[in-house]
């Protein structure tokens, strides 16, 4: 089943898995104000939609997954507007999505377009992939997260390097330096994100969602933080029907119905 499209946004659910698309080829998919508020009522819907498990974005055609933010509009944006940082709260969105969220990045991923894939869970790139933070050519800096999330995913130092620098960074790169985790060919690149969405499918939906979020929300506090919420989300798994599904089927040795289980997790 398909959900509701705009002009600048399409979006396709079909066996679970929402395939979001940027779809202003004619730049590149470029984001801009309308993009920005599509993909936020977007998210909104795809959040409370039960037939959706995993969000895939992508960008339409295959020069671009997204070539940044919009230059018109860049370019009469005030002080007031950085403040504001309406790019970086569409982004935080991304990133605290209930459902595991990938990028498959086909062609450019520059600036905004990067720091929307940095956002996502998982990255693969088509081997036309092409990543860069171009923003200090401009006289700004990159701020829809990019300062912080590409240091935490390839470490201070490179990061500090790309950004700095604008440079591009090829797909090959991009894997060698754990920004993506698989690179494939162009025709090949939404065949292997929706492979990846329906290994995530296979496992128990409480266990993936409270895994994503001990593994965000722990990556940014103390060690024994995280342990802490290690623990108290693995509690919460050891009471549920999930659990119970997939160790039974474990020992009977058949294939777990985690859907049904969760009808019961619900429903208690």
């Amino acid at each position: 089943m398909s959900a509701e499209n705009t002009d600048v946004l399409t979006v396709d659910v079909t066996d679970g898995i929402a395939l979001v698309t940027v779809n202003r080829p004619e730049v590149r998919n470029a984001i801009n104000a309308t993009v920005l508020r599509a993909i936020t009522e977007t998210l909104s819907q795809l959040a409370e939609n039960d037939d959706v498990q995993v969000l895939i974005f992508t960008g339409a055609g295959d020069k671009a997954f997204v070539a940044g933010a919009d230059i018109n509009e860049l370019a009469v944006r005030t002080p007031k507007d950085g403040l504001k940082a309406t790019m970086q709260g569409v982004y935080e969105k991304v990133e605290q999505f209930p459902k595991p969220t990938i990028a498959a990045v086909n062609g450019y991923a520059f600036g905004g377009g990067h720091e929307l894939a940095l956002a996502c869970d998982i990255r693969v790139a088509s081997t036309n992939a092409q990543f860069a933070l171009p923003e200090t050519g401009l006289g700004i800096m990159p701020a829809a997260g990019g300062t912080q999330r590409l240091a935490k995913l390839v470490g201070l130092g490179r990061a500090t390097e790309i950004v700095l620098t604008g440079r591009r960074v090829k797909a090959d790169e991009a894997l060698d330096m754990g920004l993506v985790t698989e690179v494939v060919e162009p025709d090949e690149l939404l065949v292997t994100a929706r492979e990846t969405a329906q290994a995530i499918m296979a496992k128990g939906p409480l266990a993936i969602q409270l895994a994503k979020t001990v593994i965000r929300h722990g990556f940014d506090v103390d060690h024994q933080t995280g342990i802490l919420l290690e623990r108290l989300a693995q509690s919460v798994l050891y009471s549920s029907a999930e659990k119970a599904e997939g160790t039974t089927a474990f020992l009977e040795k058949r294939t777990p119905d985690f859907h049904s289980a969760a009808q019961k997790d619900v429903s208690k």
